[in-house]
């Protein structure tokens, strides 16, 4: 096949089975057709060999009186009678003298044309001559020879029965073949919508249907256990991708959104013309992690950042998304906020959250605080502005709490 055509231009396997069908019954049936011709001519001429032969036995015994008494117009007479039923084409009745002793022929109505000259030379039967007896005595010859047009409407008949007969044969033969071919096309069709779909959709969770031709059912069988193992595969294969993802954007400690998911939140909200103007940023830093770190250890510090990232979870809840973005440095990103006054009070509330004292899970409590520098969105064309202004402002209010405890 051109490898160039286009897919409107491919046949179907449908057409292409059609196709093979009609052209595979065309020849068989023209060839059956070509045999049974040839088989019934030859049987044909075989038949009107005998049946001439036939009717010169049966003249000599009607010619047999004509004959004996030399009465030629009676023998004329006869075969006149005989040849008008159309038993022969010419009749010559030659006495024992081998002279003409009566004659009669054919004339047709029209000139014979070239097509019944061929069919008369080849398929016709010879003439025959058959001897008259009387009293064991040879008394005449009877030559007779068959007539062309009878012989040729009976082979021109047999030829159109036979053909029309073989047409039959062939329309019920192509009816069953459809049939027959519906159940396989049918198959391949299912087979090939499964197939599709799973490369196009990688709808993994079709399957073939059961098919009543057993070896494409076998087929459906084993394409199906492909299937499950392949779906069984997809599936690992999107929880494996999912659970990257979850490693690459969260923090493996604390669970929550790591600085590269927060580096693409932040981004896509200052390129959100519509959330931008009600969203603020919060950065958020401890303020004796490294006491409790040199104190008690990293296990316990790790027992701080988790109670860290829950507790700004639990504030947060789904209106509001925390990131750890490294140590004890987090950020949050607040959504629904509208004026300064609004982020200063949600900033106050998320540090009475802090108050209660830590549990280090080893028998001791410490305390630790956040301190919280804000900026809003609102105010600023890019996110380096805002995270610069959100970062200074954390810091001043850590100078200020270090002052404080001073």
């Amino acid at each position: 096949m051109n490898k160039d055509m286009t897919p409107l231009q491919r046949p179907t396997f449908k057409r292409t089975l059609r196709r093979i069908s009609v052209v595979s019954v065309v020849i068989t049936m023209m060839l059956v057709w070509l045999l049974l011709s040839i088989a019934s001519v030859l049987t044909l001429k075989q038949y009107a060999q005998k049946n001439l032969e036939l009717t010169g036995a049966t003249m000599s015994h009607s010619l047999e009186a004509s004959l004996v008494f030399g009465d030629s117009t009676a023998a004329t007479e006869t075969l006149k009678t005989l040849g008008k039923q159309g038993q022969f084409a010419v009749a010559e009745v030659m006495d024992r003298n081998l002279q003409r002793f009566a004659y009669w022929s054919y004339i047709p109505g029209e000139k014979q044309d070239a097509l019944n000259s061929l069919v008369s030379r080849w398929l016709f039967p010879v003439p025959v001559s058959q001897p008259v007896w009387h009293n064991e005595q040879m008394v005449g010859v009877i030559h007779l020879a068959a007539r062309a047009s009878l012989i040729s409407h009976f082979i021109w008949m047999s030829l159109m029965v036979l053909t029309a007969c073989i047409l039959l044969a062939a329309v019920v033969a192509l009816l069953v073949t459809r049939h027959l071919h519906s159940d396989v096309v049918t198959a391949l069709q299912n087979i090939t919508d499964v197939v599709h779909d799973v490369r196009t959709n990688r709808n993994f969770s079709r399957r073939v249907p059961e098919e009543p031709i057993e070896e494409f059912h076998h087929f459906a069988q084993d394409f199906n256990s492909l299937l499950d193992e392949m779906e069984e595969w997809q599936l690992k294969l999107q929880a494996k991708n999912a659970q990257l993802l979850r490693t690459a954007l969260h923090d493996p400690l604390t669970g929550l959104a790591n600085r590269a998911s927060f580096r693409s939140s932040i981004a896509a909200l200052m390129n959100d013309s519509h959330a931008k103007t009600s969203s603020a940023l919060l950065f958020l830093d401890g303020d004796n992690f490294k006491f409790i770190n040199d104190t008690w250890g990293h296990a316990a510090g790790d027992c701080v950042l988790m109670e860290v990232a829950k507790r700004l979870s639990d504030f947060g809840g789904k209106r509001h998304i925390a990131y750890r973005l490294g140590g004890d440095e987090f950020a949050m990103i607040l959504y629904g906020v509208h004026s300064e006054n609004e982020v200063q009070r949600i900033c106050t509330a998320l540090s009475q959250h802090f108050v209660r004292p830590f549990d280090l899970h080893n028998g001791l409590y410490t305390p630790f605080s956040l301190s919280v520098g804000y900026a809003l969105t609102w105010e600023h064309t890019s996110v380096e502005s805002l995270q610069e202004l959100a970062d200074r402002n954390m810091y001043l209010m850590k100078n200020q709490r270090a002052k404080t405890s001073l």
